[in-house]
């Protein structure tokens, strides 16, 4: 008699390193530009002033939406006002830009010295007459994408729990069907609303960029699906409607916090699925968003693999090579599996913070992946210690490490290939069609080293190494 051997099961461990990642107030660099009509004001000292320079220099010959409230000596040691001085700068604000929201990004500081931001808050609203948001996104929380998460999960509170009287004022206040519709006859409209199946209203939430919400709402649509709105909306004064009993999905993993709120404070019903990451992650988001609806998912297999053959010429350079994540961004789950659906081996996924409920879908996907691909499932290291991970990575040897900034260089001077991270936070990875864009970062450190032997370069680098 025996016995079934058991699958083998995704293996999780915990380290005690530190959280090699940028600060959370980096979320300012492409909220502001998602939110048009929107202020952000970050709230600290000097030190998040020099970073907010630093992180976002590039963008010194754009008109940015945010500002520095400088903390000073005095304001730590809680001998000024900070309400007279929040109203100076608020109304500042609005007579430079008059945005539609004020948004306070609450850093390390207004935690420790405990400004009383949420108190403020509503007095200087009703005063000076703009919504004003308050989000601790500060350096407490475990990786910079937490940030968004932080705003979202403030914004969510804000979004309107009535609809509007008329139906026609609901189709102007949703910003996404406005632009489905743009150009288009009346007439056609109306055929178009008839293609639409019967089901709850769905609300999707993550900041991403236009072409892509209409890339997804466009997809959703083949199958019926109508989208009512999108957490953020592309202004603030479009926040989808979100009542008792909608449904809502996320698009990205690091958006716990604002899935917890719209199903703890809004009372919504999250629908658990794989993150729209890859032509087999944005199949499997669609697959079961229909499932929950009771849709017949239709041309998903010929849409997948017509994406999958696109993609030969830049899978074929990884496909039998390894990858190491040394954890950065929280995207890291979503990108190993697609990965091993491309045909690599991941041997170590490192991720500074993981919220299992919420991504319970995408690691069963990840599993299930590994066991169709015949590959060894990865370990998950949750808060890797980057030194025992560099040992790891000279006895695995992998073909590629992608990892934060802080670390590239110098693996790189150790003949490591590696691809910056947070490259993946601010690139189009979304959807069917933006397979593409993460392959074409993910292949150019391989692409980059085999012009470079074609040139000669690769003998002078090891004659160099041993000098």
């Amino acid at each position: 008699m025996t016995v079934a051997q058991q699958p083998e099961a995704l293996n999780f461990e915990c380290e005690t390193g530190n959280y090699h990642t940028f600060c959370p107030i980096s979320c300012v660099a492409w909220l502001y530009q998602k939110i048009e009509d929107s202020f952000f004001l970050v709230i600290g000292t000097k030190t998040c002033g020099y970073f907010l320079q630093n992180a976002m220099g590039v963008m010194i010959f754009a008109e940015p939406r945010y500002a520095m409230a400088e903390l000073e000596e005095g304001d730590i040691s809680a001998q000024l006002n900070d309400y007279e001085e929040l109203k100076r700068l608020c109304l500042q604000i609005k007579r430079d830009r008059n945005p539609s929201v004020i948004v306070w990004i609450g850093t390390c500081t207004t935690e420790i010295i405990k400004t009383d931001l949420e108190g403020l808050a509503p007095k200087l609203e009703s005063e000076i007459g703009i919504p004003i948001v308050v989000a601790r996104a500060n350096g407490l929380d475990y990786a910079f994408t937490q940030g968004e998460d932080t705003v979202l999960a403030a914004m969510a509170n804000r979004c309107p729990d009535k609809a509007p009287v008329a139906e026609t004022d609901k189709n102007e206040r949703n910003a996404i069907q406005k632009l489905l519709n743009f150009g288009k006859k009346k007439e056609e409209v109306a055929q178009e609303e008839s293609e639409y199946v019967d089901h709850p209203p769905l609300v999707l939430f993550g900041s991403l960029p236009d072409p892509v919400v209409t890339q997804l709402t466009l997809e959703l649509k083949k199958q019926g699906i109508k989208v009512s709105g999108w957490l953020p909306a592309k202004r603030f004064t479009e926040l989808p409607v979100i009542e008792e009993g909608y449904y809502v999905a996320g698009v990205n993993p690091f958006l716990s916090r604002t899935a917890t709120t719209l199903m703890r404070r809004r009372k919504c019903k999250l629908i658990g699925a794989p993150f729209p990451i890859g032509p087999d992650g944005t199949r499997a988001w669609i697959e079961k968003i229909c499932s929950v609806f009771g849709i017949t998912p239709k041309g998903l297999d010929e849409r997948e693999a017509q994406i999958w053959e696109s993609l030969e010429d830049y899978v074929k350079l990884i496909r039998g090579k390894s990858v190491f994540f040394m954890g950065d961004n929280l995207l890291e789950i979503s990108q190993a599996r697609f990965l091993v659906r491309c045909g690599m081996i991941v041997h170590e996924i490192g991720i500074p913070y993981m919220d299992k409920r919420y991504q319970a879908a995408e690691l069963a996907l990840l599993e299930k992946t590994c066991q169709e691909m015949g590959v060894p499932l990865p370990k998950i290291v949750e808060k890797p210690d980057n030194y025992n991970q560099v040992q790891r990575i000279y006895q695995l040897k992998p073909d590629l490490v992608i990892t934060g900034m802080a670390h590239a260089n110098p693996l790189e001077a150790r003949g490591i290939n590696t691809k910056w991270s947070v490259e993946f936070t601010f690139a189009q990875i979304h959807g069917f069609t933006n397979a593409r864009d993460i392959l074409e970062l993910v292949t150019r450190p391989l692409r980059r080293n085999n012009n470079l032997k074609d040139l000669g370069w690769d003998k002078l680098v090891k004659e160099e190494a041993k000098i």
